[in-house]
């Protein structure tokens, strides 16, 4: 939950105060060439819209979450948002997005229709935000896009389908392609769900709990770094391993689950990649084990003509950009030019 607050400068997280907006969209064509009507986007601005004489939004920043996040995840990079900060509210206006198929935005369970939902790819995602930024904001360009893990594959496809729509775009923990132990990693949680007889092909009158547990359990070895797993007292992992159970059995929905399991696994833009127009910071996490840095973050410069690559130390892994603020000068440096 977040309650911005510009007190000395500072920009403040408060859980107990978080008021996100929603808007409907009218109708959603997907690739798969189904459509959709009334469709829910939920999501979360910081900052004040600046707008040229015609009345359009020039300063827009565009975040995009992860896997299991929502609008609100933007708190994952609280501590580089802020007057004087890299992301600076007076010049920047932040516009935190829930995706299609998470949550509060338009999903199978959100919509009610369950495993009549249609199945959607990250390029469908990707143009989810489009028709939601052109039909509340009426933007139709942006100063930059921000993804983090899956929100990179998001910012990375969007810079490779629509080059001109951005000026700058940073990946935060991603990758271009889902292949090797995530591809199996996704591939597994599937097979758990779907595999439980509650789960009746999407078709469920009681939630597969324990299926969504379990897959919630297969995930939590690989979140933070190595390090941190062995310096952790095993009573603790097996607290903490509760606690993913919790949160699967009372937050998770398992068709939701398998469809964004499914659009991830597909994800694949090395072809397209080097499409990339924009220019591109990639930030990579040495200890993370989803997204290694010499597997995903410098082969992925390599591809991106205008690019650059910010390389540090986390032992939270995965998860570390919770200490983005340990290249806030970096960062600062990056986006100057935008402001």
């Amino acid at each position: 939950m977040i309650f911005i607050s510009f007190e000395n400068n500072n920009y403040e997280i408060n859980e107990d105060e978080f008021y996100p907006e929603y808007f409907e969209l009218k109708s959603f064509d997907f690739s798969s060439g189904e459509r959709l009507e009334n469709l829910m986007v939920e999501y979360y601005t910081i900052g004040t819209p600046i707008k040229d004489d015609e009345g359009h939004i020039t300063n827009a920043v565009i975040f995009l979450h992860g896997w299991g996040g929502d609008c609100g995840s933007v708190r994952r990079i609280k501590d580089i948002i802020g007057l004087k900060k890299p992301l600076d509210t007076k010049k920047f206006f932040i516009i935190s997005i829930t995706t299609l198929g998470s949550p509060n935005s338009a999903s199978p369970s959100t919509t009610n229709l369950g495993n009549k939902f249609p199945e959607y790819s990250i390029e469908d995602m990707v143009k989810f935000h489009i028709d939601f930024l052109e039909s509340k904001f009426k933007i139709e360009h942006v100063k930059g896009i921000i993804g983090n893990s899956m929100g990179g594959f998001e910012a990375l496809t969007w810079g490779a389908k629509y080059p001109k729509y951005m000026d700058f775009l940073i990946s935060l923990v991603s990758t271009y392609k889902v292949a090797g132990h995530n591809y199996a990693l996704f591939k597994f949680m599937n097979h758990i769900i779907e595999n439980d007889k509650d789960f009746n092909g999407g078709n469920y009158l009681n939630p597969p709990k324990n299926a969504l547990a379990l897959a919630n359990e297969s995930m939590y070895t690989f979140g933070l770094s190595t390090d941190y797993y062995y310096n952790l007292k095993n009573s603790e992992i097996d607290i903490y391993m509760e606690e993913m159970r919790e949160e699967a059995i009372n937050e998770w929905d398992a068709n939701d689950t398998v469809y964004r399991n499914n659009a991830s696994t597909s994800y694949n833009i090395e072809d397209i990649i080097s499409n990339i127009e924009a220019k591109t910071l990639i930030v990579a996490i040495n200890q993370d084990q989803y997204f290694p840095p010499k597997l995903d973050g410098i082969p992925m410069s390599k591809k991106i003509n205008n690019s650059e690559i910010i390389v540090y130390d986390s032992v939270m892994g995965h998860i570390g950009t919770h200490e983005i603020i340990k290249i806030e000068k970096e960062l600062e440096n990056f986006l100057k030019i935008f402001k």
